[in-house]
């Protein structure tokens, strides 16, 4: 009697466990299904960055090389395709050659068009603050000081690469502008920054001696002069270069023109 009554149970057991099976099945197949196709979009989508970055590599490489054997017409070619893709290192680092193209055929208002959409594209901080400052450099001596501040104030702030360069132009700007006194301040700062290097010091100690000596016929020059500079070196995506004589950052993990 017992037996037959374990048997029953088991029974019952057996077919409460195959209704709940039935129940949730569909479930757990529903949950594999969306698993595999969310592994699928990623690896699609992981498979068409990769080849995004390998294309614009090449072009890239062929633009500079272009550039070098003076064929410039087909380097901004080369630089325009690339600025239409999405591997962003490289659509940030071809929009600045782009933008100094336009600034080399005095075409400001797209070089500044060009280099602000480099800042935004660039995923790398160190890319997109030389943009940024590029940006401000076109605009040194004809955009108001109130503009430029709001664009080179950010630059400066603590931690970030370019803070002396981004100074160094504001006080420029300063300078262009009538404001002696906050120019001349900002040249003393920069005269006893450690970051700073020797040529920034020396136009910072010329800069002063200009201001005391009452030379003001002479600012516009000085201005123009400081719009010429060579700007901060443009960095390949996943290289990390910070000013001559300043600590680096951290390196990034993974390559940056993803």
């Amino acid at each position: 009697m017992t037996d037959l009554f374990e048997e029953v149970e088991e029974q019952l057991r057996s077919d409460r466990y195959k209704q709940f099976a039935r129940k949730v099945l569909p479930w757990m197949l529903g949950v594999a299904a969306a698993a595999l196709v969310a592994f699928l979009a990623y690896w699609g989508y992981d498979s068409y960055q990769t080849k995004q970055i390998a294309g614009a590599s090449e072009k890239y490489a062929a633009a500079m090389d272009a550039m070098v054997a003076g064929d410039k017409d087909k380097a901004v070619q080369l630089w325009g395709e690339v600025a239409k893709s999405n591997a962003k290192g490289y659509k940030s680092l071809s929009l600045m050659h782009l933008g100094a193209a336009a600034m080399a055929s005095n075409k400001t208002a797209e070089a500044v068009k060009l280099f602000d959409e480099a800042a935004e594209a660039s995923p790398d901080p160190i890319i997109g603050d030389v943009a940024r400052l590029k940006s401000a450099f076109a605009l040194l001596d004809t955009a108001p000081l109130k503009d430029l501040e709001g664009r080179l104030k950010p630059l400066m702030e603590e931690g970030r690469p370019f803070r002396v360069q981004a100074r160094e132009a504001l006080a420029f700007a300063k300078l262009n502008a009538g404001d002696l006194a906050g120019a001349r301040g900002d040249f003393v700062l920069i005269t006893q920054s450690l970051d700073a290097q020797q040529g920034a010091q020396a136009r910072a100690q010329a800069a002063i001696g200009l201001i005391d000596s009452g030379s003001a016929k002479a600012v516009p020059a000085v201005v123009k002069a400081a719009k010429a500079l060579p700007p901060p070196m443009m960095v390949e995506p996943g290289s990390v270069v910070g000013p001559p004589g300043a600590a680096l950052p951290p390196q990034p993990q993974g390559p940056a023109a993803q």
